[in-house]
């Protein structure tokens, strides 16, 4: 079969649209990563609980308005999930080995499971697109979906605020400060604890980001979380652990490489992006970027 460049490129760009849902969520994990140092395996059921939480407010409100409420609903929705579970929880553990938050964030992930379960049910749910969004473009002759143009504008969108907050606010700079040195910053008169709590739900707000734009693209359902934490890590790993720019790289290699080896190779497709990993550690062990750890 001859593929022409057309085939290629709407195939690369669809590589890239899934790679921007990727990095949405690694970017939230990788910010959790870097300042609370938690490797937050629930942060993948945050993820299916806001692409849940967008088909109900897609159904509250129906008609053009409904996904773009749902945009913002589902991830504050999400934000308040995880700041009663921080405060609940989370905030009595950070002191300890990372194996047992390990465990402790599983078993979270486990009851976070079961509790979409009892609320949303065990079917199959969908979500449609926007109208605006819906419909393809050309591009090389080849027809691109809009829904998936938006995703590759929303990446950087996200990335860029994200490196704002961190970087340009007193919040974000505090936060980084506390990542380096946290009993400094307790000695300077800064309540460490309420810092932490607001890092974690920023991370977790993108997880509910994610979950909202994955949902017109996938058939929302239980499980959903498996998959995507296991990728979510891999491509935390290979970029950086705790560099959001690190995890925009590994969720590019992820998406390009898994969305080029449906095009070329259909049959082993999900072998290629685990092969493009094993490649990177055996190269950068510590990742593509520097690790804040």
């Amino acid at each position: 079969m001859t593929l022409g460049v057309a085939e290629v490129a709407s195939q690369f760009l669809v590589g890239i649209s899934r790679s921007m849902i990727l990095f949405v969520v690694c970017a939230g994990l990788s910010f959790i990563l870097g300042v609370l140092r938690v490797p937050n395996i629930a942060h993948g059921s945050l993820y299916m609980i806001g692409a849940f939480a967008t088909f109900s407010v897609t159904k509250f409100f129906p008609g053009t308005t409904g996904f773009w409420v749902a945009l913002v609903v589902a991830p504050l929705f999400v934000a308040l999930i995880s700041l009663i579970a921080e405060r609940v929880l989370f905030c009595h553990l950070y002191q300890r080995e990372h194996l047992m938050l390990l465990l402790f964030t599983f078993a979270v992930s486990l009851i976070l499971g079961d509790l979409v379960k009892i609320v949303w049910g065990a079917e199959y749910r969908s979500v449609s697109a926007p109208p605006l969004l819906k419909g393809s473009v050309s591009i090389l002759g080849a027809s691109f979906p809009r829904y998936n143009l938006f995703l590759i504008l929303m990446g950087p969108i996200v990335g860029v605020a994200l490196w704002l907050f961190t970087t340009k606010t007193k919040i974000g700079k505090i936060s980084r400060a506390a990542a380096v040195d946290r009993e400094m910053v307790g000695v300077l008169g800064i309540n460490v604890s309420w810092v932490f709590a607001f890092a974690f739900v920023i991370g977790c707000f993108l997880a509910g980001v994610g979950g909202a734009l994955v949902a017109p693209t996938v058939s929302i359902t239980l499980g959903m979380d498996h998959t995507l934490i296991i990728e979510a890590f891999l491509i935390v790993t290979i970029g950086g652990l705790g560099n959001m720019w690190g995890a925009l790289v590994g969720s590019l290699i992820f998406g390009v490489t898994h969305s080029l080896g449906v095009l070329f190779w259909p049959q082993f497709a999900i072998v290629f992006p685990y092969m493009a990993v094993v490649i990177v550690l055996l190269v950068r062990p510590k990742g593509l970027l520097k690790s804040v750890w």
